[in-house]
């Protein structure tokens, strides 16, 4: 593809990548909120479809991360291309494990609502619940998308491809997410971080995708 068309997937996809992330996190987590293991479970019965729904948009929006890895690196890779590669590699690796993690809401459905000789026991139930629930450190994929993010907005506002301050913009967004996400792996911030985390890169990403689709990616000014 030409760079032009690059950067109208790209900003494209970006959207889409939104349109679809958000509604999939609303029905997730309505799906699963409730007090305690039993009644998670209990709601997952009750909200199936709404669960159902939700990986198909997970499963979608992990084929958005590896379109705009490829378009991505397309369009920086004039810049850097190694620092490109490493930033497609980051988002590949992001959509790979957005695409697995879609097991876990399978695997969720078919705890919550079996039923006949191939149900578990109310036990089992629980230690298979607490462990899809909260004991597979979710958010590893969102620390291979601040990676990758972090890398090609770099590159964006090296070859002054975009507006500066929007590239400046996206650089400083991704490395906040690119730090805070793992301290919050790691229990050192709390989960009602997660909106500073995440309102900074929304302001960058959906500025962003409007300047690709309308005015593209200008050619890298130096390399």
């Amino acid at each position: 593809m030409t760079r032009r068309a690059n950067a109208r997937v790209a900003g494209f996809t970006f959207l889409l990548y939104i349109a679809l992330g958000i509604p999939a996190m609303i029905l997730s987590g309505k799906a699963t909120r409730g007090q305690g293991i039993a009644a998670q479970l209990a709601s997952i019965a009750q909200h199936a479809s709404d669960l159902h729904i939700a990986a198909v948009l997970d499963l979608f929006s992990a084929f958005c991360a590896l379109v705009l890895g490829v378009t991505l690196y397309a369009i920086t890779r004039n810049q850097d291309p190694d620092l490109a590669m490493l930033g497609l590699t980051f988002r590949v690796g992001e959509g790979v494990i957005g695409g697995i993690s879609v097991q876990r809401s399978q695997g969720l459905l078919w705890l919550a609502t079996a039923a006949g000789p191939s149900a578990p026991s109310p036990e089992a139930a629980h230690a298979l619940g607490s462990f899809l629930l909260h004991g597979q450190g979710g958010g590893i994929s969102a620390i291979f998308f601040a990676m990758g993010s972090m890398l090609f907005s770099w590159l964006l506002l090296r070859g002054r491809m975009i507006p500066a301050a929007l590239a400046w913009l996206g650089v400083l967004a991704s490395v906040l997410a690119a730090v805070g996400l793992p301290l919050q792996l790691a229990g050192v911030l709390p989960d009602s971080f997660t909106w500073f985390i995440w309102l900074p890169m929304a302001a960058f990403e959906i500025p962003l995708a409007l300047w690709l689709l309308v005015k593209g990616a200008a050619v890298p000014g130096r390399a």
